[in-house]
C-alpha cells in the first residue's frame, strides 16, 4: 500500500523564502514543489531520502563553449596513420 499524500495551501510566504526556494529549484533543475517539500520535511525532522535519478537531465543546457577544451578534443580525435599500418 502506498503512502497517503495530502495537499496543503500555504499563504503569506515571505519573499526571501520564496526567492531562496526558487533559486534552489533552478540550480538543482528540480520543481519548486519538490524543493519546498524537501525543505518542509527537513525542517519537520522527517527528512525523506533524496530522490535518485537515473538520467542526465540535470546536465542539459549546461554546456559552456571553451576554445581550450575544443583544441584538446580535436587533438585527441586525430588519427596517427603510423599506428594503423
Amino acid at each position: 500500500m502506498g503512502r497517503r499524500q495530502l495537499q496543503y495551501t500555504i499563504r503569506s510566504i515571505p519573499l526571501p523564502v520564496d526567492q531562496s526556494l526558487r533559486r534552489r529549484a533552478r540550480r538543482l533543475g528540480r520543481s519548486l514543489n519538490d524543493v519546498a517539500l524537501e525543505a518542509l520535511a527537513r525542517a519537520a525532522g522527517v527528512e525523506a531520502e533524496p530522490a535518485r535519478y537515473g538520467d542526465l537531465d540535470r546536465f542539459f543546457g549546461s554546456w559552456v563553449e571553451d576554445p581550450a577544451i575544443d583544441r584538446a578534443l580535436a587533438a585527441q580525435r586525430r588519427i596517427d596513420p603510423a599506428l594503423w599500418k
